[in-house]
């Protein structure tokens, strides 16, 4: 079977760098679906769960945003940050959450802070399904 190799990068590492059968990603205009031999595009990235297939397992990360480069044999992520399933604090993502949303009760969406809250709320709510996942 046609592999990608798959890289996501952070500004502080490599976080993968491994051929897969498939990708699925959180894009902007909505989540998309990569297999090889994909026409090439470059997107914006959301916050939420990049899938790959490896060998027909699936295998999860949380993203917080970015861009993909995507090319017939290869898919590039440069991620905010990228966070393998199996590198999640659980912990520290409940109490992330637990903080957002009492936070969130205190402001109005007109609040300039409140589209921060919200995006560390989509974070956190991302890492803990991320977790589940694993």
């Amino acid at each position: 079977m046609a592999a990608l190799l798959l890289e996501v990068v952070t500004p502080e590492r490599l976080v993968l760098s491994q051929e897969v059968e498939e990708v699925v990603a959180p894009g902007r205009e909505g989540q998309f679906g990569v297999l090889p031999g994909h026409r090439p595009f470059f997107t914006i990235l959301t916050i939420g769960e990049l899938m790959y297939r490896v060998k027909g397992k699936e295998h999860y990360m949380a993203l917080s945003g970015g861009f993909a480069e995507v090319l017939p044999d290869r898919v590039t992520v440069l991620a905010e940050t990228a966070e393998l399933a199996s590198e999640i604090d659980v912990e520290r993502a409940k109490k992330a959450k637990e903080r957002a949303e009492e936070r969130l009760k205190e402001l109005v969406p007109m609040d300039p802070e409140y589209a921060a809250v919200v995006a560390a709320l989509k974070r956190a709510l991302t890492r803990l399904k991320v977790a589940e996942l694993a």
